[in-house]
């Protein structure tokens, strides 16, 4: 077996070429999609359209209510953050071909915005855009609330952007831009007639009036435009210290009046409109690419109200909940929460720092392994990857805006039930990542804007390091979609983007394989094979970070000869999808070696996991004796083979993981599933991430095959074991259902994970990545009553 760091010199050069290569030929592809070339794509902002163009237009919105001197500059919006006065924010309807409907419920600035985000193809460059913003003093607001609203643009390359017409009367303002991938474009403002303005209060009112837009235009460092909030802040205080120096500390105007920016419209590459609202207000964004389609806010209302009935007809279609989920309230959580999933689509383009010092230590195969393996971290240079873009959706738009890799593929579940397209074209999008050797860095965090919201120690990519493959998950789910009739115009197209992905698959697959091999031989261990057996690298003693699965109890202390039962699931599923495909597309030269591997790896399994004293699957290591040994900590790791879809109806063992999932001193909460047994020594202890709480991803996999299972009919499933399956996936459905819906209701958010001893959410806020998986979950079919009937007769 070659060690991890033999050949890498050679390949590296290869690798930082295709990265370019690849950003150029994807570049080229996106720029000429008219329907997904705007959108909000930059979701760790409240709200900030770009292109998918890298370098190139940047928008963002900021307000506040600057009623007070002492919280004005805290009450500025911008980037979203965790436990920042909201009663809850995010998408009520959004499809990212159209656009939608973002509603912020502002507590702390007494105000709830409304944007409706639209978009319009034809023409040359992508067609239009425009977000209609209103603004709703909330009830505890006064009468008078002054909110400051701010807009800004900004040209990270090449291209021109300049204010046109601003000494008309009317206050009508407008932004002319040019590119080389838009064309000439303009972005303008209009502001509904009933709008309030503040009443002359100061003197200082004669220099600089607000009954119109305020105009700032700067030359900023084109790395340090994202920095927008710090940029308005230096201009704001400019103008109040030349306020102070005027009036004086005792004869300041009032906050609204002196928390404004510079008026200075003038060349530059970053630009800034300024209004000021009294009460409710309404005003208008609009893009208008020349060679679109003429755009009017006559014609913007149309849009507004044809993007609305457009999405709630293809929801009723797509994902319309079914019973015991039938009331209103969850048809409009359900459409929240896929909305808020899709709303957090972004494109990112940027550079990503990688330890490509391949160092031997890395390979993992002393004891003591991680002590040798940080000194290798800390002397080692680390380089920055080229540039490169991704197009995915985040998981956290607070606290983890940015690409993660296992989140990914749960991501596209429900999405691929949406827009086939746009789950390709995500799939392509990370596979387009990959290097030479097969790695796909699992955090993907491009450019300093995405490492400005990551703590230093965790910005370093290594590519020794793995995740779980669930892009595997959609490559499965596409085969399903060629067979079924409802996508038969799509076949040719699909089967086309599988054959094109085929390469990749097989790389990345080969990677695994060959980096993250356990060892059998030199314990001599006794399975089918002696080759298929795993271990995550990147371990140390409390965590396992590229598992996904954090700091789930693992063998103490960590060993080279460790085994992992979760990492050997996921090859084993890997190995299950790439014989359908390598079948599905005529592959023979490959078909036999993933039969035999995926054969091997389901032998394995049970030869080298099963621990029949303690009835489950678990890791496992060599204790003092060098004998291999079981350690078990019965949780989610114990149910791998079973959630991957890699036990067979009639397996043996089968009853005794429905005994484990269903027993509530081990798994089984009113909540959902618990991580790890109630009856386990590490139960809720230490940072408790992964070691008692509900995570809805691992419930979703549970459930699926819990129904996968019930449907079994080659071979059906015991009689016996059918009962007891479909009796917990009916009662883990709603309790699941239930425990983020009435969260959500509770806290206007859904969260990473939840409680299992009281159903809270918890941990990271606003969490619209894999747990809004609870859209798919309500879709499943409800096979209490008749339905039960029906399965177990053999109807359904």
């Amino acid at each position: 077996m070659l060690s991890y760091a033999s050949g890498h010199v050679v390949l590296q050069r290869l690798h930082l070429l295709t990265f370019t290569l690849l950003s150029l030929c994807s570049f080229f592809a996106h720029a000429s999609n008219d329907t997904l070339l705007w959108g909000p794509y930059r979701p760790n902002l409240y709200f900030g359209v770009r292109p998918r163009v890298p370098n190139s237009l940047l928008t963002g919105l900021l307000w506040a209510n600057t009623d007070n001197y002492g919280t004005a500059q805290l009450n500025f919006r911008h980037t979203c953050e965790q436990h920042e006065g909201m009663a809850g924010y995010g998408w009520e309807e959004y499809d990212v071909r159209n656009g939608g409907r973002q509603v912020i419920r502002d507590t702390g600035n007494k105000i709830d915005l409304t944007i409706d985000f639209v978009k319009t193809s034809g023409g040359q460059h992508g067609g239009n855009w425009a977000a209609r913003i209103k603004g709703h003093p909330r009830e505890d607001a006064p009468p008078t609330l002054v909110t400051t609203l701010i807009f800004y643009a900004g040209m990270e390359g090449l291209g021109e952007l300049a204010f046109t017409n601003t000494d008309e009367e009317d206050g009508a303002v407008t932004l002319h831009g040019e590119t080389s991938e838009l064309g000439q474009f303009d972005i303008s403002f209009e502001d509904s007639s009933e709008n309030l303005l503040p009443y002359k209060t100061h003197p200082s009112w004669d220099s600089k009036p607000l009954d119109r837009p305020l105009l700032c235009s700067l030359q900023i460092p084109p790395d340090a435009i994202w920095q927008a909030k710090n940029i308005v802040f230096a201009s704001m205080k400019s103008e109040i210290d030349g306020l102070v120096q005027q009036y004086g500390q005792e004869n300041m105007p009032p906050p609204w009046q002196a928390f404004t920016i510079q008026q200075q419209p003038g060349p530059g590459n970053f630009h800034m409109v300024q209004k000021m609202f009294v009460g409710a207000f309404e005003t208008d964004i609009q893009f208008k690419s020349v060679s679109g389609p003429a755009v009017s806010s006559e014609s913007l209302t149309k849009s507004i109200s044809g993007s609305s009935t457009e999405f709630k007809k293809k929801f009723k279609e797509v994902f319309e909940p079914l019973a015991p989920f039938t009331k209103p309230a969850y048809t409009d959580f359900s459409a929240s929460m896929f909305s808020n999933l899709f709303g957090g689509i972004g494109y990112f383009y940027g550079d990503s720092l990688v330890d490509r010092s391949y160092a031997p230590e890395y390979d993992e195969d002393n004891e003591g392994f991680w002590e040798e393996t940080a000194a290798a971290r800390a002397r080692a240079e680390i380089v920055k990857d080229p540039p490169a873009e991704l197009f995915t959706s985040v998981p956290s738009r607070p606290f983890f805006p940015r690409g993660f890799l296992w989140d990914e593929g749960f991501h596209l579940i429900p999405i691929a039930d949406w827009d086939l397209d746009v789950t390709i074209d995500i799939v392509k999008s990370w596979f387009n990542l990959m290097d030479q050797d097969g790695w796909i860095a699992r955090e993907q965090i491009l450019g300093p804007e995405a490492r400005s919201k990551v703590p230093p120690e965790f910005q370093v990519q290594y590519p020794h390091y793995a995740n779980p493959p669930t892009l595997f998950l959609i490559i499965d789910i596409l085969m399903d979609k060629m067979s079924s009739p409802a996508y038969a115009a799509s076949k040719g197209h699909i089967e086309g983007e599988l054959r094109n992905l085929y390469p990749l698959l097989k790389r990345q697959y080969y990677w695994f394989r060959r980096t993250q091999f356990g060892d059998i031989k030199s314990y001599d261990r006794e399975a089918f094979s002696t080759k298929e057996a795993y271990r995550w690298r990147g371990r140390k003693p409390q965590h396992i970070l590229p598992s996904g699965l954090d700091d789930y109890p693992r063998p103490q202390p960590p060993h080279p000869g460790e085994l992992h039962i979760d990492l050997i699931s996921w090859v084993g599923m890997m190995s299950r999808v790439l014989v359908r495909l390598s079948t599905l597309l005529s592959e023979a030269d490959d078909i036999p070696d993933f039969r035999s591997q995926h054969k091997a790896i389901i032998r394995n399994i049970d030869d080298l996991h099963w621990s029949s004293e303690h009835k489950c699957y678990c890791d496992a290591t060599i204790d003092d004796y060098e004998d291999s040994v079981h350690v078990c900590h019965k949780g989610y790791i114990s149910l791998f083979p079973f959630m991957t879809g890699l036990l067979p109806s009639t397996h043996p063992h089968l009853p005794d993981v429905l005994d484990l999932i269903s027993s509530p001193s081990e798994l089984w909460s009113p909540f959902g599933i618990r991580s790890l047994s109630k009856s386990d020594a590490f139960y809720g202890t230490d940072e408790n991430y992964w070691r008692s709480p509900i995570w809805v991803n691992m419930n979703y996999l549970i459930l699926k095959s819990l129904l996968d299972l019930v449907r079994s009919t080659d071979p059906a499933p015991p009689a016996a074991v059918k009962t007891r399956a479909l009796k917990i996936y009916t009662d883990l459905r709603k309790n699941l259902v239930e425990t983020v819906f009435k969260e959500w209701e509770r806290t206007g958010f859904a969260w990473e994970q939840y409680n299992p001893e009281t159903g809270e959410g918890q941990r990271t806020q606003h969490f619209t990545g894999w747990t809004s998986l609870v859209v798919v979950i309500m879709r499943m079919p409800d096979l209490s009553g008749g339905g039960g009937a029906a399965i177990q007769h053999g109807e359904l």
